[in-house]
């Protein structure tokens, strides 16, 4: 079996999440769809945007390329903004396993969700662009099979904090079923392997009545902690004394996380070390929220909240909605972070932030000031970061930066921006 995972037109909507990432590698419900298609017995190939490649050859060095081979049938086609359920797996199967002459093409609502291919003819031998895929499945005119709701789209980025909160519980429950983890307190499971359980402080409180608690490898969480599930802390991160995670909380690898964080996702890498309170949010990798920031995620007249980008205002249907984060950005101390705000990429914020930030830049405007960061900065400042995290800086990293200020630059056109509240 051939597995492809191929972002669409669409992706860039995700914004600014997919600034710097595949849509297939961004976290919902503590998963990716990438770790999802990697459990089905199958080769995977990663057709994504040209600015993504060079990183991915790295990253998923174990991906089909031309010169592994021709594919093997049968295929099955993920679309990249796919959110990832565990339940997909057994759909997938499913669908592979189904009567079809030819094939099948998945539709979620009107998005082409995927595909099934019975014969690897059927699509062209080498490399395919992302532009080439969705013309070549309507070309193929497959039937339509519709498998409801197990498979949703990210449309925007403030679904995938919406659908963080849905999933968490189903997908913890497949982590849990895996039989990687043993249970230390009543829904509180930790590693099987004793070398690699977590160290947990004196007075340490867990609720687990609305959904379980997975500590992975080598976390560490001190003293005063309280974590009220679903929640799930990835590999050697660190929760700080005194913190509150409660509520579908999702922390991923190496990462520093301290005060009240409620609802929220955050990527490898990323810090909030300080008191302060995140909820309803996304933090990209490598971002920085200095002490003492916050966020708002209800609006006082208790409203649907509308979500800003750059590009405009979009309604979330959600009333609890705090921030999304790009990739590399920081925060200053005392930050407040205005409801339904994005923070672009490799961009700096302090004060208030009342309005959309674009990428690459530093954000003051309650100071009267916004200012372009140029890529030579983040490239060095990204060196130090790594070298503080034991992590090597490669050519491809600094590639990717260097497209992405390229990318982002038309957002950067604020004159006579008025304030926004």
């Amino acid at each position: 079996m051939h597995i492809i995972l191929f972002e669409d037109s669409r992706v860039q909507d995700l914004y600014p999440i997919t600034v710097g990432r595949a849509a297939f590698s961004i976290s919902v419900g503590s998963m990716r769809l990438i770790n999802l298609a990697r459990e089905m017995e199958g080769e995977i190939e990663l057709i994504a945007r040209p600015h993504i490649r060079d990183i991915l050859r790295v990253d998923a060095s174990d991906a089909w390329t031309p010169e592994k081979g021709p594919r093997k049938g049968p295929i099955l086609l993920v679309n990249a903004r796919t959110a990832p359920r565990c339940s997909l797996k057994k759909i997938w199967q499913e669908l592979l396993d189904g009567e079809y002459e030819r094939g099948a093409v998945i539709l979620s609502g009107s998005a082409i969700a995927g595909a099934v291919l019975n014969e690897p003819d059927m699509l062209p031998p080498g490399e395919i662009g992302c532009a080439q895929i969705q013309g070549i499945l309507q070309d193929l005119k497959l039937p339509i099979v519709y498998p409801g709701g197990q498979a949703t789209m990210l449309e925007r980025s403030c679904d995938v904090v919406r659908l963080h909160a849905e999933l968490m519980n189903e997908n913890l429950e497949c982590r849990i079923a895996s039989g990687d983890y043993t249970e230390i307190l009543d829904g509180v499971f930790v590693p099987k392997e004793e070398d690699a359980r977590p160290k947990i402080g004196d007075y340490f409180v867990a609720d687990t009545k609305a959904g379980p608690i997975i500590l992975s490898q080598n976390v560490q969480v001190g003293a005063f902690c309280f974590m009220r599930g679903p929640v799930y802390i990835g590999p050697n991160s660190k929760i700080n004394e005194h913190s509150a995670i409660k509520d579908n909380v999702s922390i991923s690898s190496v990462c520093k996380v301290g005060g009240e964080v409620e609802a929220t996702t955050i990527e490898p890498y990323s810090n909030k070390q300080h008191h302060g309170f995140l909820g309803h949010s996304y933090l990209g990798s490598w971002v920085n929220l200095g002490a003492g920031t916050c966020n708002s995620d209800l609006k006082n007249s208790y409203k649907e909240v509308m979500q800003e980008t750059p590009a405009g205002k979009f309604p979330s249907q959600m009333q609890f909605l705090g921030c999304v984060v790009g990739d590399y950005s920081k925060t200053a101390i005392n930050t407040s972070i205005f409801t339904g705000k994005t923070i672009g990429a490799c961009s700096l914020a302090y004060g208030f932030v009342t309005t959309a930030v674009p990428s690459f830049v530093n954000y003051a405007r309650s100071f009267g000031q916004i200012t372009e960061i140029s890529v030579e900065l983040m490239i060095a400042t990204q060196e130090r970061m790594f070298v503080r995290r034991n992590v090597k800086q490669r050519p491809c990293d600094v590639k990717l930066l260097r497209d992405m200020f390229e990318l982002t630059r038309c957002e950067r056109q604020l004159a006579s921006e008025p304030l926004s509240l």
